[in-house]
């Protein structure tokens, strides 16, 4: 570190640390790092002061320096950090203030170094533009309010030639559009609603989520039995009597932001309720001039007036799906993780959409092998922790999720979580060649079951439902754009891992690849047996990109 005044104290960390005000800075120093073209690179500065200093102003000094961006890392509160039982793999397990949204500096507002505090920024260099290979140092410069230098960290940054392919995995986050129309307070598919829903996705798309969530009808999704969820629904539909008539225009606009965007696939939303498929979800139409509810709750799944709707429906659907050229982009759902007894009313559901749908593929998230066995889910979306049966039967085109109750042993990004284990990841993905990862809070900010609308700033856990942070990655800016969290920037980082070692394969071979990336492990990685700390997890990634290097040279 190098520190012009002995009361202002930096150190420059890596991206997999978290940096608490109310401890002592644990992190080793970094201060060399190498990184491929088109790659975004992240890592930390943290600082510390021994008396209160406001304004303080960042500079920094580099060849790359339109192409970096520097946020400091908020603090929120996390009082319900991770469940009781919980594994020993976590920072902390009592609530408190913890490191995650990564909010914009301002030249007038500046820094604040709060005394014997420690903080960090958060460095971000794009190099999606493409910079001549080379070694580059960035120096981030601290300036106090009278314009004296307190402190300036250097670190060398060496940009290969290689750039990384493009992403392979598919991967959702839910996008949750009724809540950024809630918190915002714009009226869903006011233009303003657009606009906000435009800005989401373009960050989404920036961290590797190249397929999206989209509402035929108000996704069944995380609704109090027999509540409702604002109505999102993208397709109009007019009821006469037992006929129907069905508009696309909301979902035509829908397609045209996502491709505007680069979203490359779209995760029809679920046609039957959340855990059994037992009902249908919440759909509004226009009868004799007024538009009112017509299935819900209350209605059966196996019902004929149900049954009759999706007759009506399903092929005006696939109708839009083809002439709008998206056959190889959509995949279905029937209900979000039924359990083993649901499996009457999924199977009956199943039969339904595949009559109508049978050429597309269908994902749903479930842990029980015999859903898949029955042929009742092409592609299952098993938990990682309930992801062994599946591997050892090589289902193809397998996907993996994780949620709340993944916590012990498994890859996981709770708040309380350290980055490592968000980022790793990204190992097992490339391992077990994964096709598909599915999460669903993108942006979750109603409490469990959607009773009522939360501040995440606030509310890090959905009203004590889940461990902090499992329910959302990005938190509401104040102009409608998104606040980014450390740990989808961590997730980043591990997509990007993953391109790497494909690009790896692509050089040297598969068998070559794994044993480069488990070298140092004391046991061959799986889902549950991985290496723990962050200085491994660096220097694999170093592993990987000198041996791009040395093959591309």
């Amino acid at each position: 570190m190098t520190a012009a005044h002995s009361s202002f104290t930096t150190r420059t960390i890596s991206s997999l640390e978290k940096v608490f005000a109310d401890e002592e800075l644990q992190a080793a120093e970094f201060r060399r790092a190498t990184a491929l073209q088109k790659e975004t690179f992240s890592y930390q500065v943290a600082y510390r002061s021994a008396k209160l200093a406001k304004k303080i102003q960042i500079r920094v000094e580099s060849a790359l320096a339109s192409s970096i961006a520097v946020r400091t890392v908020g603090l929120v509160p996390a009082e319900m950090p991770v469940y009781h039982d919980h594994d020993e793999h976590v920072l902390r397990s009592t609530p408190g203030l913890y490191p995650d949204p990564l909010l914009p500096v301002t030249e007038a507002e500046g820094l604040t170094g709060l005394p014997h505090q420690w903080r960090s920024i958060w460095v971000t260099v794009d190099l999606s533009a493409g910079v001549p290979a080379g070694s580059y140092p960035i120096t981030v410069v601290f300036t106090g309010q009278d314009g004296q230098e307190l402190a300036r960290e250097t670190l060398e940054l060496d940009v290969l030639a290689a750039a990384l392919p493009e992403q392979k995995l598919i991967h959702t986050e839910w996008f949750h559009t009724d809540c950024l129309a809630t918190y915002y307070g714009v009226d869903v598919f006011s233009e303003r609603y657009w606009e906000i829903v435009d800005n989401y996705v373009k960050t989404a798309v920036a961290h590797g989520i190249n397929m999206l969530l989209t509402p035929l009808f108000t996704p069944p999704l995380d609704t109090a039995i027999g509540g409702e969820r604002p109505t999102v629904q993208l397709v109009d539909v007019e009821k006469a009597g037992d006929a129907y008539t069905f508009g696309f225009e909301k979902l035509k606009r829908w397609v045209e932001m996502c491709d505007r965007n680069g979203v490359r696939y779209f995760e029809l939303s679920h046609l039957f309720t959340q855990w059994g498929a037992k009902h249908a979800p919440k759909i509004v139409a226009v009868e004799d001039g007024e538009t009112k509810r017509i299935f819900g709750w209350d209605t059966d799944a196996t019902g004929e007036g149900y049954k009759s709707f999706l007759e009506q429906f399903l092929p005006e659907l696939v109708g839009f799906i083809r002439s709008n050229g998206l056959e190889e982009r959509v995949y279905f759902h029937v209900s979000d993780e039924p359990h083993k007894d649901h499996i009457p009313w999924y199977e009956s559901a199943s039969r339904l959409l595949k009559r109508f749908v049978g050429d597309f593929p269908s994902i749903d998230a479930l842990s029980d092998y015999d859903f898949y066995e029955k042929g009742l889910v092409p592609t299952p979306v098993p938990a990682s922790n309930h992801i062994e049966p599946f591997l050892q039967n090589a289902v193809p085109g397998l996907w993996t999720y994780y949620c709340c109750s993944q916590y012990k042993q498994v890859a996981n990004r709770f708040i309380s979580m350290p980055s490592a284990r968000n980022r790793v990841l990204g190992l097992q993905l490339y391992k077990f060649q994964i096709a598909g990862f599915l999460h669903w809070g993108y942006n979750f900010w109603y409490a469990q079951y959607s009773r009522f609308p939360i501040d995440p700033y606030r509310n890090t856990d959905a009203n004590y439902a889940f461990p902090s942070g499992d329910p959302f990655v990005v938190y509401p800016g104040e102009d409608g754009t998104p606040v980014e969290s450390l740990r989808l920037e961590v997730f980043r980082e591990a997509l990007q891992d993953l391109r790497a070692l494909t690009l790896l394969e692509s050089l040297i071979g598969r068998e070559r690849t794994l044993e480069l990336m488990e070298q140092g492990t004391d046991a061959p990685i799986t889902f549950d047996v991985y290496p723990r700390d962050a200085a491994w997890l660096l220097a694999c990634r170093e592993r990987i990109n000198e041996a791009i290097r040395s093959h591309t040279a």
